[in-house]
């Protein structure tokens, strides 16, 4: 372990103080600049700021060439109300650390702090601290930045807590991990009429009333198979509250999901077919918008047996668990430059889960984390 008692002591504040202060994805703006500050004691070698909105990256360069390689982090929180009792509950109404990106944060931190004291013996390592997470946006965002090619590593590697697996306890298989994801917004317009009288009216009720359950019947399939799809309706709204108006206007959200992004290629086709079929037979206008768009995350090969190896070393138990996972992770564009892997480590079997309004990260996993990390690095870099 490279980490001293105290070290873990003030992570593990250092992660507590990041609970209570959460902010939304993109406008991380405090949460960046805490960050910065903090890897400012550890002496990078460069610190880049305002990638891809807030994103921030800390590099460390070894003594001799190598590749580059990236760790990532994410910054933002959520726009739920925590109900948690600890002290470090978020300071901030309706917003909070529900997906654990703050004690994420505190693992790559550890990293800094053994980095600046031991830099590699080739190559470089950037630590990314990635804005937009949880609306898809942010890794996007950071690869189109013309800052980023002067960090474009050569490996990528990242994390997730996953509640539900014991404690400690390590998940990782070579392909798809998490799904592909989108959110699809349709609107449907037709003529409002007075109550009385709607048959002067093309209402677009009976039309939202038959889309609903006929795009959940659009999925299909486990997650563990090819074909696998799932559409969840997630908002439904019709008309104005007004006793008096029969509607003209109806949106329907819901949010599409399948192992690959070739497969959702499939499912968005066959869900704005059948809803333009549905809005045509009600003589209805329609639109369709895409929101919240997350690539499948694909662990490569020769990410995943580096990770492999680290775990071996540390002695830290690990198998594929469930994988892949339904959820969505937009670590995914990452893999699309360059051999990529996440693992996810067990939050405990009973811990409250993810976007769940009671969670906190176990602190235990920071050190942890942090271990599978660097052990990666040094057997990459020295």
């Amino acid at each position: 372990m490279f980490l001293t008692n105290q070290d873990v002591a003030e992570l593990t504040e250092w992660r507590r103080k990041l609970h209570r202060m959460p902010e939304l994805s993109g406008q991380e703006a405090e949460t960046a600049q805490e960050v910065q500050a903090f890897l400012s004691t550890t002496g990078p070698d460069r610190i880049m700021s305002g990638l891809g909105g807030h994103g921030v990256a800390a590099i460390y360069n070894g003594r001799e060439p190598g590749p580059t390689v990236m760790v990532r982090a994410e910054l933002d929180g959520l726009p739920i109300e925590e109900i948690s009792d600890v002290p470090h509950r978020s300071a901030v109404p309706g917003r909070a650390h529900l997906c654990g990106h703050d004690g994420h944060m505190a693992v790559l931190a550890a990293l800094a702090r053994g980095l600046g004291r031991q830099r590699p013996q080739r190559g470089r390592v950037v630590l990314l601290f990635q804005p937009a997470e949880e609306d898809g946006s942010g890794a996007a965002a950071v690869v189109a930045d013309p800052k980023f090619l002067d960090i474009k590593p050569d490996l990528a590697f990242a994390l997730h807590n996953l509640p539900g697996m014991p404690l400690g306890r390590v998940a990782l298989a070579e392909g798809p991990v998490n799904c592909a994801s989108r959110g699809m917004s349709i609107t449907l317009t037709g003529k409002t009429a007075h109550a009385s009288m709607p048959e002067f009216g093309v209402s677009p009720v009976h039309a939202t009333a038959k889309l609903m359950p006929a795009l959940t019947g659009l999925g299909g399939g486990t997650v563990f198979e090819e074909g696998f799809a799932m559409v969840t309706v997630t908002h439904a709204r019709i008309g104005e509250p007004a006793f008096g108006v029969a509607p003209g206007r109806a949106e329907i959200w819901a949010t599409l999901r399948t192992l690959t992004d070739a497969g959702m290629d499939d499912l968005c086709a066959r869900a704005e077919g059948l809803a333009t079929s549905v809005a045509r037979e009600s003589g209805l206008g329609i639109e369709t918008a895409y929101h919240d768009i997350f690539h499948h995350c694909e662990n490569a090969p020769e990410a995943v047996a580096q990770l492999r190896r680290a775990l071996d070393l540390e002695g830290i138990p690990y198998d594929r668990g469930d994988l892949p996972i339904r959820a969505s992770e937009d670590f995914g564009r990452f893999g699309q430059n360059a051999p990529a892997a996440m693992f996810f480590l067990g939050a405990g079997e009973k811990h409250p889960s993810l976007h769940n309004p009671d969670y906190d990260f176990p602190d235990d996993l920071i050190g942890i984390g942090a271990r599978v990390f660097m052990r990666t690095l040094r057997n990459i870099l020295g």
